[in-house]
This record gives C-alpha cells, sequence and structure tokens, in this order.
C-alpha cells in the first residue's frame, strides 16, 4: 500500500512548496490535503491531480482527527506553532489511529520565534545576542525552553506526544528561520519577514533600523526548508517498510538509514538554516539595491521604534530588532540534508521586483 500522506497548509507557502517537492518526487505516495473549501482548493487540486481534497479548517477538531487517524504521515503547516487546537486533535487522532506495531509519523512546523523569548522578556530591541542554540549539542535545552517562550504551548504538545506516546507516534518538529526565496506551491508563494521590510522601503521610503541594529537571525531558502520536509517522510517511510538493501550514496533527497531515537520525538527537534544576517545589515542592502534599481530614491536610514513597526507588519517587523540565532547540525547528521541554495543576500533582488510588482 502506498504511504498515506496528510497534510496542512496545502496552499500556503511552506506547505505548498513542500507537497510540491514532495509530489514530485514520490507521485506514487497518496496524498491527502486540507482545505477551507472546494473553491479554496482548487489551485491544488489543479497543481497536484491526484491529492484529495478533506474540506475543513483548523477549528475542525474532528476532521482533523479523522484524517490524522487515517494517515500514515501527517505534515502540519497551516499555522501549526500557534493553533492549540489543531495540534491537540492531531495529537489524538494519531494516537487513537496507530500503534507499535504501525506507528504513525508528525512532521509538525515550528519557527525560531521561539528562540526570541530572553529579548522579548527584557524588552530588548536591537541588541547584539552571542547566545546561539544547536539542534545537535543542545537539543535538550530546545525542547525545555521556559513557557513564555513565542509557540511553546504547541511544541509542548507535541513533545508530549513523541514522548509519552514513543511507540505509536513518532513526532519531529521542523524549526525555520527567515524563510525567503519564491514558493513552488499553487497559490501563496511568498514569505513575510523579509518581504515585509522590502515593502515598508519601497512603499515608506526609508531604512529602517530597530535599536542599534545589531539583531540577529537565521535565514532559509524555502526549497531548503521543503527538502528536510521530504527527508523526514522518506525516513519516516523507511521505517515502516524497512528496505533490504542500503543506497551507498545518500544524497540530499534519499534519507540515509539512522537510529529512530535521534530522528524522532525527545530528540527530533530541527533547526533549519543555512547562515544568519544582521536584520540592519539586510535593510541597508535592500535599500542600495532598491535605488540601484530604479524602484525608489536615495533613502536615508531612520529609526524604527517597536509600536510603530506592530503597525507595519505585527511580529514580523518587531522580529527585525530581536535575536534568533542556531545551528542547523541534526538534518546534516541524520538526514544527509545539505542546503545549496542562494543565500538571502544573492536574493534581494528578486524579493525588492517582486514587492514592487504587489504594491505598484
Amino acid at each position: 500500500m502506498a504511504p498515506r500522506i496528510f497534510i496542512t497548509g496545502a496552499t500556503g507557502y511552506i506547505g505548498g512548496d513542500t507537497l510540491h517537492a514532495l509530489y514530485e518526487k514520490h507521485p506514487e505516495y497518496s496524498y491527502s490535503a486540507l482545505v477551507r473549501s472546494e473553491e479554496k482548493g482548487q489551485p491544488a487540486k489543479k497543481a497536484f491531480p491526484n491529492v484529495r481534497l478533506v474540506i475543513g479548517d483548523l477549528d475542525n477538531s474532528k476532521v482533523l482527527e479523522e484524517e490524522a487517524a487515517k494517515a500514515d504521515i501527517v505534515i502540519h503547516t497551516a499555522d501549526a506553532s500557534d493553533h492549540e487546537g489543531a495540534a491537540r486533535a492531531i495529537a489524538q487522532g494519531l494516537a487513537s489511529g496507530h500503534s507499535k506495531e504501525s506507528p504513525g509519523f508528525w512532521l509538525h512546523t515550528g519557527g525560531t520565534g521561539i528562540l526570541c523569548w530572553e529579548d522579548s522578556k527584557h524588552d530588548r530591541l536591537g541588541e547584539r545576542s552571542d547566545k546561539e542554540y544547536n539542534d545537535w549539542t543542545g537539543v535538550d535545552e530546545l525542547t525545555n525552553l521556559p513557557d513564555e517562550a513565542f509557540h511553546r504551548n504547541v511544541d509542548k504538545i507535541v513533545l508530549e506526544a513523541g514522548t509519552q506516546r514513543a511507540e505509536s507516534v513518532r513526532t519531529a518538529i521542523v524549526c525555520p528561520p527567515t524563510i525567503y526565496g519564491k514558493g513552488r506551491g499553487p497559490s501563496n508563494t511568498r514569505s513575510r519577514q523579509a518581504y515585509e521590510l522590502a515593502k515598508l522601503i519601497l512603499t515608506a521610503h526609508y531604512i529602517p533600523i530597530i535599536g542599534s541594529g545589531k539583531a540577529r537571525w537565521n535565514s532559509i531558502h524555502v526549497a531548503d526548508l521543503a527538502d528536510v520536509f521530504v527527508l523526514l517522510t522518506e525516513a519516516a517511510v523507511s521505517s515502516q517498510t524497512p528496505t533490504p538493501t542500503q543506497n551507498p550514496n545518500p544524497s540530499a533527497t534519499q534519507a540515509p538509514t539512522s537510529p529512530d531515537q535521534d530522528l524522532w520525538g525527545a530528540k527530533g527537534y530541527y533547526l533549519v538554516e543555512n547562515g544568519e544576517h544582521v536584520w540592519a545589515d539586510l535593510a541597508r542592502l535592500m535599500g542600495k539595491k532598491a535605488h540601484a534599481l530604479g524602484l525608489t530614491g536615495s533613502l536615508q536610514e531612520r529609526s524604527l521604534e517597536k509600536d510603530k513597526a506592530i503597525q507595519q507588519a505585527g511580529f514580523e517587523a518587531v522580529s527585525w530588532g530581536l535575536n534568533s540565532r542556531g545551528k542547523a547540525e541534526r538534518a546534516r547528521r541524520v538526514l544527509g540534508w545539505k542546503p545549496h541554495r542562494a543565500a538571502i543576500e544573492d536574493e534581494v533582488e528578486g524579493i525588492l521586483r517582486d514587492e514592487k510588482g504587489r504594491v505598484g
């Protein structure tokens, strides 16, 4: 029987790109996708004809439970890091529909906003921090962050499912930072953090600097992020159906065999990054490039206060003054992940042109 994949967020940015990568690599899998309505699901159906549409939203706990119970693998990307009800429904469905002999897998999307907790606690904006998390040598720290940390309430639900019910429910939290690059999904192809920064520069005609402009954040191309979901899905399928021979040359799109304890549950926390940027430097680069491309006049730097940032783009704008730094070793070690797309600085021109096309 083909592995049964249930995905939320197929019309979104992360979910759409992930489904594109999976569907292209594994058309033999059986896919179902949660969509709000038949109408909203049509772009996904057109792009992925063999996907079964499941009508509902994250508040439809019964639908989520039923689909999680039937699926071999749940890939949760739709508002995954902040919707407690959806997380509880998925946990319940996986537990009720699976057993030690036939475990279910949950690939959950978190977010490195969780790493900003100390800056947020002390209301620090724009200051430099040398604190750097590590998902291999410091995974226990990541799975035991303070309850006040952003996304932590949902992280705990996933971790509880993957540890207290480890024999029947295998979990992995995929925790991306600033995501960039044009998505390959059928609907939303735009990220937010860096794109809202470009939007402000193009519309307000200044270079925003929060505080002293020293805050740093990791970044990842959306296609490199999708590769992690593909590799984890393949690892889950391999766990369910062991193959008699092992591929002697594993690549970034074929997961090598690894001990389950390093993949799932208490250890299954994956930071996903390929470098970092200083937000003020990225803003300066955007301003310089926008002027060079003739998209704006010459721009000056201007201080951006927290309240004004919230008015601009909510948490995404405030994050330009927060630190979120980590090392993504786990996916490289246990999955053979090799991020190779262009760095965020190399994508600045594309980001600016895309935003210019949106705002006019």
